[in-house]
């Protein structure tokens, strides 16, 4: 039997793009969601599964600010979702409920480095809430609607911060010693372990699950005078300010992060794959090496502590007490 985290050789590389990726798959009839799927990385993820024919619903706090971004796009419905508000998601799941498919579901929608702690009403850490708890409790939601496509895919976009990333058993929220990296970082680590539950729980019927890192991608400016500094120090922009693009060494466009979200999504070439993480589109290699980050390297394959299964079901248990306890 294949390993599954073995990676499978794709014809698609770092430097493939979503089109790429999608060339000559017919998603008609197929319905996806795409949870922020109307700014940067997610529009993309959006255009490009509405022009292979799926119908898309974009999921987004502000539906007006929404359709302005997806104006002339055709194929999509958006709806109002804010991940940090349980009610929320129930009412955005409750019309999946009626015996319709779900045959995609991609977390996509995320918060970056706030430099200030920031919580929900429920008290909790803003992006572990967004990311983590709020696609947890919304796939939950949604499970009966997955089940009935028969052959469902769960994309969790994360991030190389997995490798590094730590989840605070004892202060998830961190009630002391808030720092935003590692903040981030326990989202994003979150969103793999959840990733690794979920399909051990729901392969049977059909629902496979799948994380993504989709690069290093800050668009092509210009940008912010008070954040070229440290786009500088990153590797991440030039002497004048320009992005720097190298796929390869996980330096994105848009266009070429989408591509793994999408070949998670819709690919055949995972048909049967699950509890994976993808990175340049491809299930990554497994390196348990210690690996700074630096201006010319971005760690960002899987480690071994990001796919724990132990530590999969023990968040998956926090995190249904944390859902149910409003």
């Amino acid at each position: 039997m294949r390993d599954q985290r073995a990676p499978l050789h794709t014809p698609f590389t770092a430097a493939s793009t979503a089109t790429d990726v999608l060339d000559g798959l017919d998603l008609s009839g197929r319905r996806a969601i795409v949870t922020g799927g109307h700014s940067r990385l997610g529009r993309e993820v959006t255009r490009a599964l509405a022009s292979a024919g799926a119908s898309v619903t974009v999921a987004a706090r502000n539906p007006d600010r929404a359709a302005a971004a997806l104006d002339g796009m055709l194929g999509l419905a958006i709806e109002p979702l804010d991940l940090t508000d349980p009610a929320s998601v129930e009412a955005f799941a409750r019309p999946w409920l009626d015996g319709r498919p779900l045959h995609i579901l991609i977390n996509n929608a995320a918060v970056l480095f706030n430099p200030q702690l920031q919580r929900d009403r429920r008290g909790h850490e803003l992006a572990f809430s967004t990311s983590h708890l709020g696609h947890f409790h919304l796939t939950q939601a949604l499970i009966p609607a997955l089940t009935a496509a028969r052959g469902a895919r769960v994309v969790n976009v994360t991030s190389g911060a997995a490798r590094i990333g730590q989840i605070r058993w004892d202060d998830i929220d961190f009630t002391t010693g808030y720092d935003p990296v590692a903040a981030y970082a326990q989202s994003k680590r979150a969103n793999v372990l959840f990733t690794v539950e979920l399909d051990r729980r729901y392969a049977a019927v059909g629902i496979r699950a799948l994380a993504v890192h989709p690069g290093v991608i800050i668009g092509p400016g210009p940008h912010r005078p008070e954040v070229l500094s440290s786009l500088r120090d990153q590797g991440l922009v030039d002497e004048q300010g320009k992005t720097i693009i190298d796929p390869a060494a996980g330096k994105k466009t848009i266009e070429q992060g989408a591509a793994s979200i999408v070949l998670g999504a819709a690919s055949p070439l995972l048909d049967g794959i699950g509890g994976v993480y993808l990175k340049d589109c491809d299930v990554a290699v497994i390196d348990d090496e210690e690996r700074p980050m630096t201006a010319d390297s971005i760690p960002a394959d899987a480690n071994s502590a990001m796919l724990d299964p132990d530590d999969a079901r023990r968040l998956w248990d926090l995190t249904e007490e944390l859902v149910r306890a409003r």
